[in-house]
């Protein structure tokens, strides 16, 4: 990359350099900044620094990026269900029994390995690796919309709205039983679980981190089999959706892990935990403009629908329906 040039401005107090860069070029972070710094690519008045430098007005800056390092991983051509992509932002419907990151297991079939296949050329240097910009996760059972950042400022700034809780997340969820309720909230914190650590737990008092669901019943099916629910969340806890509903007493439909067991009341037994992120609306990070996505039901989910559906007459309204998004209120 090329050498850019700055100068403090005369009104300036004295700060830090890696602040001081980052305020005056806000498309670049701070941590950006201080890799600069750390790998001696940022001089003051001439003379190599290092992240804990100070200057002051009139002191003259030069900088440049490290170079972007190929990832060890491979690029792998699996086709990916687009919904929305520009230069800065990807957002895709993430098929079930897809694995986010590569670990321990897994294979060169995770979304990672795709999207260095599909976005080759353009990724951020992220950590000074070229990779793709995970901004949040979905389990390898959920299917539905996630977000892929491009650009440093893209996922810095998708970052701050779900930190901020200003994104709108619907999740559909098949659930055994039918709660005795239409709708409600539910308020409990959410951590490991102190036996299991492969699962989480509602766990008040130490480890156990805020979060917040609210759910309305869409539809019952088999008079008390199987309801059909709409989750909207304000956090996002790992398994925060599973372990809510267990916690109100209605266990995933497949979600064996959290204690699901078949039933031969069902028309046919799920092979995987039915969980669907139907609905994100987020503002673009760099454009401003109110990203409203949707993510149809897999067919597996939707096979599961119309087994249950000729069971019995539906008690409420379809799909369709939706809690309010504060950011598109239609």
């Amino acid at each position: 990359m090329e050498n850019t040039r700055y100068t403090v401005p005369s009104d300036s107090s004295r700060a830090r350099a890696d602040k001081v860069l980052a305020t005056a070029f806000p498309e670049h972070s701070r941590v950006a900044f201080q890799r600069s710094l750390d790998a001696g690519l940022v001089t003051l008045n001439g003379k190599v620094i290092d992240r804990s430098a100070e200057v002051v007005s009139g002191d003259e800056l030069i900088f440049t990026f490290p170079d972007v390092k190929p990832t060890e991983l491979r690029a792998v051509d699996i086709p990916l269900d687009v919904v929305f992509e520009d230069k800065h932002l990807l957002a895709i419907n993430k098929a079930a029994g897809m694995v986010v990151h590569p670990g321990a297991g897994t294979g060169e079939d995770t979304l990672v390995h795709a999207l260095l296949s599909h976005c080759e050329g353009e990724l951020s240097g992220i950590g000074g690796v070229e990779r793709p910009g995970i901004v949040h996760r979905l389990d390898r059972d959920t299917s539905g919309i996630m977000l892929v950042a491009k650009t440093d400022a893209a996922h810095r700034g998708i970052s701050e709205q779900f930190a901020a809780r200003t994104s709108h997340k619907e999740y559909l969820a098949l659930v055994d039983g039918v709660p005795g309720l239409l709708s409600g909230s539910l308020q409990k914190p959410i951590g490991r679980n102190p036996t299991q650590r492969h699962k989480m737990a509602i766990v008040e008092g130490p480890g156990g981190r805020d979060a917040r669901t609210d759910w309305e019943r869409v539809e019952t099916f088999g008079g008390n089999l199987a309801s059909l629910m709409r989750c909207v969340i304000h956090t996002g806890r790992t398994h925060q959706i599973r372990v809510h509903m267990k916690s109100l007493g209605h266990i995933l439909l497949g979600d064996v892990i959290y204690g699901w067991k078949p039933s031969p009341r069902l028309p046919a037994q799920p092979t995987r935990m039915l969980l669907h992120a139907e609905h994100l609306v987020v503002k673009h990070p760099v454009t401003g403009k109110v990203l409203d996505l949707r993510a149809p039901l897999p067919k597996d989910f939707e096979k599961m629908l119309k087994g249950l559906r000729k069971l019995d007459k539906p008690t409420a309204s379809t799909i369709k329906r939706g809690l309010r998004s504060p950011l598109n209120p239609k």
